[in-house]
């Protein structure tokens, strides 16, 4: 049997009881670079705890050889996890592992994880609000083949907020959009390790985007939300 767990946007305490329960009877888990290892304290001593992590723009693990893990140990072992931060199915190519699962006569089960993007509740950034964002569009920054999501183009025409996850490395062509269909001073935010003590978050207009992420070394694992929710709560300026 084999768990496609979400754990979260970092916070331990954000995990949800599924998850927990899972971790607790776990034999093997494989978990991400974006996992709290926290986490792995919860399961039994015998657990086996593989990192099959990929640090953005890095060498890392490919996906077919942790597809290969997952068959490995899922043929040896009665309960394998396989944990990932956020949801496994925003951008953590969860289904991808499921399917391949199911096509090699594993059990698979998802369970759902917190995403990384409601850790902008904590610097009072409602991802919607009535009257001011009419939905959510979110995007990722870097596609398979390396470009940005033409997706962007459509949104921006929206009132909706917009959610940019794996966009550190594209600030400067999310501004040179915003700044052609004239909205460069939209309210914008970077968030750095949401819901995590280090966490660090940045509000700018859109279009200074590239140069305060610069300013105030901020990089990757982060969220880029873009939107007037930004400037919603009285005490930010």
């Amino acid at each position: 049997m084999l768990y496609i767990v979400g754990s979260g946007p970092g916070d331990p305490e954000l995990l949800t009881i599924k998850a927990h329960k899972t971790l607790k009877s776990a034999d093997v888990v494989l978990y991400d670079h974006l996992t709290n290892e926290n986490l792995l304290n919860l399961t039994p001593k015998r657990c086996i705890k593989v990192y099959v992590g990929k640090k953005p723009y890095q060498n890392h693990i490919q996906q077919e050889e942790i597809h290969a893990l997952i068959s490995w140990y899922c043929h040896r072992f009665s309960r394998v996890v396989r944990l990932k931060g956020g949801d496994p199915y925003i951008f953590g190519r969860g289904f991808e592992e499921l399917c391949y699962a199911e096509e090699h006569g594993i059990i698979a089960e998802y369970i759902p994880g917190i995403s990384s993007m409601q850790g902008c509740g904590y610097h009072h950034i409602p991802l919607t609000h009535r009257g001011t964002s009419e939905g959510i569009w979110v995007l990722t920054g870097t596609k398979e083949n390396g470009s940005f999501s033409s997706d962007l183009q459509l949104a921006i025409q929206s009132r909706a907020t917009v959610v940019i996850y794996m966009g550190m490395n594209k600030l400067t062509e999310i501004a040179r959009i915003y700044l052609r269909g004239g909205k460069g001073q939209t309210p914008a935010a970077i968030i750095q390790h949401a819901t995590l003590p280090h966490q660090k978050q940045v509000r700018c207009q859109v279009s200074d985007l590239p140069a305060i992420a610069s300013s105030q070394n901020l990089s990757h694992p982060a969220i880029i939300v873009i939107g007037d929710v930004v400037s919603l709560h009285p005490h930010v300026s």
